[in-house]
């Protein structure tokens, strides 16, 4: 019998979801994907094929009351319809923070799942959400298999150096420290870089994870040796809602001169600011680079900024840099802000091909270029299915 698996990005008012077929030799391909958006609003469920064909469409009236499990119900119940004679065998979940005992993936027992809530202060805005996509699945298929694959595992091959705070050593023994973020994304890029172009497999090469959140990874070897984000993932680069590097001074200043809460500090760093707050018009950078107004402007050249100026602190950590990787929405499709940060690593011999880029190619830079420079597809939700087949196919071994 041909088996399946689902891969679940649960946020706060929305799951995305890809379901994929074992391809016999411990990969996969997608069979469909889609979002369940609007939850805790207006849930609606939206399902479409490899090639963009909708095959599934469901609102629920009254959503604003019903629990994950509602939904995940419903998603399992077409998943599995969908499949006909194939087996659904598991479930994988994007789990932002792995902490200091989650090197790698894990197969959701009740123990994982107890230390995987005991990491919820780390990462208060994102673990819930994934703990709620956990527990629901556990609900309503308790025989399901599912597995935890951690943003965060893909940075533990840092040094030490990389990962310390300048703070008492007894805050770092409590596990206060440098994690990073957007590790399964980056896992996906570098074993994609590492086919697409062997040369590299030695190479220096930071990748660029831009969309509404955002950071940068230093590679060597296709592993992760520097990263920008650190203890959560607000720090480093200016994104959707979010603002990057912050003086703690300012923080400091908010709780106590203006009279600010922890929790009205919370809504600025996460909600109010990035391109959000410095446009005053929207965290969208579409919008932004749509619109004539300079505030639009200010946002999207600070943004440019602060990725050149991390990617400069990298390259020192690197020692140099062979290769420059843009992925992720921003990443991906804004050429104009690409070339905005190309032209500001210039001082590193990057040179991009205006042609290529504006093509939205493959490879964009010019070729006289010292740095390579990469436009490369992000798939978190394959990723997710090709750990989640390779644990159960070792549980089942």
């Amino acid at each position: 019998m041909s088996r399946a698996v689902l891969s679940l990005n649960a946020g706060s008012s929305s799951i995305k979801f890809g379901l994929f077929e074992l391809d016999g030799d411990g990969g996969a391909f997608a069979a469909a994907a889609g979002k369940i958006e609007g939850i805790g609003t207006s849930p609606h469920l939206e399902a479409r094929d490899a090639s963009g064909v909708l095959l599934s469409e469901q609102r629920w009236g009254g959503g604003a009351a019903l629990p994950h499990e509602a939904f995940l119900e419903t998603l399992l119940n077409w998943a599995e319809a969908h499949l006909g004679s194939k087996e659904l065998v598991g479930v994988g979940h994007r789990v932002v923070h792995g902490g200091l005992q989650f090197t790698g993936p894990a197969v959701l027992s009740d123990s994982v799942v107890d230390e995987i809530e005991a990491l919820t202060p780390l990462a208060p805005l994102h673990q819930p959400h994934n703990l709620a996509a956990i527990r629901a699945i556990r609900s309503v298929r308790p025989r399901l298999p599912q597995v935890a694959c951690f943003d965060t595992a893909f940075h533990r091959t840092q040094p030490a150096v990389a990962m310390r705070f300048a703070l008492p050593r007894e805050l770092g023994r409590q596990g206060i420290r440098r994690y990073g973020f957007h590790g399964i994304s980056y896992e996906y890029v570098s074993r994609t870089l590492l086919k697409v172009t062997p040369e590299l497999a030695s190479a220096r090469v930071i990748v660029a994870h831009l969309g509404n959140g955002a950071s940068l990874c230093a590679m060597r070897g296709g592993l992760s040796v520097d990263t920008t984000m650190g203890f959560t993932a607000l720090d480093g680069l200016v994104m959707g809602t979010r603002c990057g590097s912050i003086d703690p001074g300012v923080l400091l200043y908010l709780l106590q001169q203006k009279g600010l809460t922890a929790e009205d500090v919370q809504r600025l760093l996460y909600e109010q600011s990035g391109l959000l707050g410095v446009s005053g018009l929207s965290s969208d950078m579409r919008v932004l680079l749509d619109s004539d107004d300079p505030r639009a402007d200010e946002a999207i050249e600070l943004f440019a900024y602060r990725v050149a100026r991390e990617a400069g602190a990298l390259a020192a950590s690197l020692g140099g840099v062979d290769a420059f990787v843009f992925t992720a929405g921003i990443g991906e499709g804004a050429a104009s802000v690409r070339a905005l940060i190309a032209e500001r690593l210039a001082w590193l011999g990057v040179k991009i091909d205006a042609a290529a880029n504006a093509a939205g190619e493959g490879v964009v830079s010019a070729p006289d270029s010292a740095v390579l420079l990469r436009v490369m597809h992000t798939d978190e939700e394959l990723m997710i299915a090709l750990h989640t087949i390779e644990l159960l196919l070792a549980a089942a071994a």
